[in-house]
């Protein structure tokens, strides 16, 4: 996936569903790690932009 692709607050799906049953996530941070919220319980993560590039399906929003 390209970079330009997502920005900040881009709502994101992607490729494994989080432990409460939903994929849909929310950008919140963008840096050399990217901050990801869950919009089914609010928990939020932190990967490195590599793996996140890597788990990413696309972009929704």
């Amino acid at each position: 996936m390209e970079n330009n692709q997502y920005q900040l607050n881009s709502k994101v799906i992607m490729k494994k569903q989080h432990p409460c049953g939903t994929n849909e996530w929310q950008i919140i941070r963008i840096g050399a790690d990217i901050k990801i919220r869950c919009l089914g319980c609010g928990r939020t993560i932190m990967m490195p932009r590599i793996e996140f590039n890597k788990k990413l399906k696309k972009v929704f929003e």
